[in-house]
């Protein structure tokens, strides 16, 4: 299951792994935009097994329906990789009352990790993977504010809004090892990810000469959406992938084939992501893998 797979770094996910022969859940908030890029996804990929899961992260109160909507027993890897970045100043919420950024990237996939839990404990060894952001490393997450009331710049509440999901990944594997489990939580970063160096999907995406001629210049740094994608899919599928680790492009954590990287700095803080992880269960009224 890919969230967010209609689109974006999400689409190329779904589009790799389909390609490998796995079967593909897109979960997205929109059918016609899912029927396009499993359509998209078909044309490259024959015979490739995908589907689509009505799937709204801001709403935490459809999640439990989504999952139940999957009908299915088991599930070998949710990737979490949806996510909104809003450039306008003013600060919106959702129906919940849950600052939008905040809700839809962290809330809404820990509490969707908290449904799927017992289909990825079914599995052999099921895999979480969640897609951060080379900007959260510099972020400070302030668990006073963790609603952005007070500092509601957007890109540093989407830098923290991607720090509090990375955190949720590492403290997720350190409870589930501590509880024995078989299921890994990985993390991963695209880098830098542009459009203009992404090749076409039409509809999904389409890059025009130009666009492609102006981008060429950052290819020497940055890389496309379909790159961007590689380390999340590594993190799926690579058997040699533990729980606790961080993949990310290999050249300067910018661009190329995925590696490890070191978990450092504010991705290091167990104090903070425990905290983190009880205000987010006080917040979603669900603690992934715990009993409820």
């Amino acid at each position: 299951m890919v969230t967010g797979g209609n689109t974006g770094i999400g689409y190329f996910v779904a589009e790799q792994l389909a390609g490998t022969g796995a079967t593909v859940v897109l979960g997205s908030r929109d059918p016609a935009k899912a029927e396009a890029a499993m359509a998209s996804i078909r044309s490259r990929v024959p015979g490739a097994r995908v589907r689509h899961l009505r799937l709204n992260l801001a709403d935490l109160s459809s999640l439990k329906s989504s999952v139940d909507a999957l009908e299915v027993d088991t599930l070998d890897a949710a990737v979490c990789n949806a996510g909104v970045l809003l450039d306008e100043p003013r600060r919106r919420e959702t129906p919940d009352g849950h600052e939008l950024m905040f809700a839809t990237n962290h809330l809404g996939h820990f509490a969707l990790i908290g449904w799927l839990a017992p289909l990825l404990a079914a599995a052999r060894a099921g895999r979480i993977i969640t897609t951060g952001s080379f900007v959260a490393k510099p972020a400070q997450l302030d668990l006073d504010d963790l609603q952005s009331t007070h500092d509601n710049r957007p890109k540093e509440v989407y830098a923290r809004s991607k720090l509090a999901q990375m955190l949720f990944g590492f403290e997720l594997d350190r409870r589930l090892r501590a509880a024995g489990s078989t299921t890994l939580s990985v993390v991963n970063h695209p880098g830098g990810a542009l459009d203009s160096l992404t090749p076409s999907r039409p509809p999904v995406h389409v890059r025009t000469t130009g666009q492609r001629l102006r981008g060429l210049p950052a290819g020497i740094l940055l890389q496309g959406k379909d790159s961007g994608a590689w380390p999340a899919v590594r993190a799926a599928l690579d058997p040699s992938v533990r729980g606790g680790q961080l993949w990310g492009p290999r050249l300067f954590g910018f661009r190329g084939a995925p590696r490890l990287e070191p978990v450092r700095g504010r991705l290091a803080d167990t104090a903070i992501a425990a905290r983190l992880w009880d205000a987010s269960a006080e917040l979603t009224g669900i603690s992934p893998f715990e009993p409820n």
